[in-house]
């Protein structure tokens, strides 16, 4: 079999579009893993924004989700209908027109998306949006209130948000990578031997705002498909936090032929600091993996969701991040 040898980019890159449960922490252990096997192609089900790809930079991928205007942006990446210098002169001109219109036109914007959706309007929604946040109705309609920012767009942010679309068409235009909107019963139909696949759900028992709803039988759903394949998997899950923990786990990956990494880290989904909280983060592998060794890092967090101009209750801008390893034992 190939190896795939995949080279991590220095710092990790942090994609254009934001997506709750974002795994920008977790790419360096899930880099480390995935270069302890030898597979021909990367497969994701769930590749949401894409970060775990983009940093693990696969010579050939797989990259699905049922969220079609994700998949529409990197098809149009590819197809060269989003560049630096479209999505720079697109966000001038919004940024123009919200600076005046504010929360009117934001709203403008979004009826315009929804009645015809679009990759750049998609980006600016995603990223003019209260908290970043992505999320769609029943009848697949972007339903995400505006993030009362008028100013949102001055230069240094658009700068930004080039410069993020620069660098990862870069890994996306070099690379053998096929996006697919489809179903995740679908994609891992198509797992082949030579294939390493990672899976990122929504998390089952958590909130969730995604382009579909998730449940306890998606989960299990999953479960079952996993622990079929004729390949080696990782998959990313909650394991706890400091008021439950994830019954699934116990439920359904107790058996000992699967092997659990965690990590501690932040998910920014609180409006507020004080409603922010670490939780412990589960890697699940069908194969043997040692952790990193042990180490207690800083890591100045991301910012995606944006903190009160003064607050001086906010803790500092930093984590306590731990990697240690968990073994399985059945009952």
């Amino acid at each position: 079999m190939t190896r795939t040898i995949a080279i991590a980019p220095a710092s990790p890159l942090v994609p254009p579009i934001k997506c709750q449960g974002i795994k920008t922490k977790l790419v360096g252990e899930i880099h480390r893993l995935a270069q302890s096997r030898a597979y021909e192609r990367w497969v994701e089900p769930f590749c949401g924004s894409c970060v775990v790809a983009l940093n693990v930079q696969p010579r050939k991928a797989l990259l699905c989700d049922s969220n079609i205007h994700i998949i529409r942006f990197y098809q149009d990446l590819q197809k060269g209908r989003v560049t630096p210098a479209v999505v720079k002169a697109f966000l001038v001109e919004e940024g123009e027109k919200l600076r005046a219109g504010g929360e009117d036109y934001y709203y403008a914007v979004r009826e315009r998306f929804n009645n015809q959706p679009n990759s750049l309007d998609f980006l600016f929604l995603n990223r003019s949006c209260f908290n970043g946040v992505m999320r769609f109705n029943r009848r697949g309609k972007f339903n995400v209130p505006y993030g009362h920012k008028n100013e949102r767009f001055a230069q240094a942010y658009i700068t930004k948000i080039t410069n993020q679309i620069k660098h990862i068409a870069t890994a996306v235009l070099t690379h053998d990578w096929t996006f697919a909107a489809t179903d995740f019963r679908t994609t891992l139909a198509q797992a082949a031997p030579g294939d390493l696949i990672y899976a990122d759900p929504p998390y089952a028992g958590r909130h969730v705002d995604y382009f579909n709803s998730w449940s306890e039988a998606d989960e299990a759903a999953l479960a079952g498909l996993l622990k079929t394949l004729p390949c080696k998997f990782i998959l990313s899950t909650w394991h706890s936090n400091e008021f439950r923990t994830n019954d699934m786990i116990a439920k359904v990956w107790s058996d000992p032929r699967f092997h659990m990494l965690t990590r501690e880290h932040y998910y920014h989904v609180g409006s507020t600091e004080d409603l922010r909280h670490p939780m412990i983060e589960a890697l699940i592998l069908n194969f043997p993996a040692l952790a990193a060794p042990y180490e207690i890092v800083e890591q100045k967090q991301l910012a995606f969701f944006e903190r009160p101009a003064a607050n001086t209750k906010a803790k500092p801008n930093s984590v306590t991040t731990s990697t240690r390893v968990h073994r399985n034992r059945s009952t």
